[in-house]
């Protein structure tokens, strides 16, 4: 005996072919990519975000970027968590996670890359002016030091039509 009255079921079967088109529209081929593949394109961006503890909480800050050696070069000013953080975590530096991608919003296509590693604040005065010159801020904030980011995890993905789709 069926205990749901017809229209719950129409209405089920109805959603099931709904969310059966909809897994079916949004499915794109997932690859991953290699190190070299995935510091090329977040070298072709210069718009990621940085994520960090502070106060043992996650942070996140979008920042624009420049990839120069195979290392992540930000730009920040003083009195910035970050700034602040790696001032005072020694040569090490602080673990962060920095992630660029570039996702096309009507195809849901495109790529997206992370890199986790020990950021340093660049003390040396002809890197430091060096990147100064390379890389322009956005923000309207005097932005008087640098960071370097080693990627010493690089994991990337791209997502592609699926063949024939």
């Amino acid at each position: 005996m069926n205990h749901f009255p017809a229209r719950h079921t129409a209405e089920a079967a109805t959603d099931a072919v709904l969310v059966a088109r909809a897994d079916r529209e949004a499915s794109r081929r997932r690859t991953e990519l290699d190190r070299a593949e995935s510091l090329r394109l977040l070298g072709s961006v210069s718009l990621g975000r940085i994520v960090f503890t502070q106060d043992a909480l996650p942070a996140i800050r979008p920042v624009n970027h420049l990839l120069h050696h195979g290392e992540v070069i930000i730009r920040t000013h003083e009195g910035a968590a970050l700034a602040g953080l790696t001032g005072h975590a020694g040569d090490e530096g602080v673990v962060v996670a920095y992630e660029a991608d570039a996702i096309d919003p009507a195809t849901h296509c495109g790529w997206s890359v992370v890199v986790t590693g020990y950021c340093q604040l660049v003390t040396d005065p002809d890197d430091l002016a060096h990147y100064r010159a390379l890389l322009h801020p956005w923000a309207d904030h005097r932005m008087s030091y640098a960071l370097r980011i080693r990627p010493d995890l690089v994991t990337g993905l791209r997502l592609s039509p699926r063949p024939g789709g």
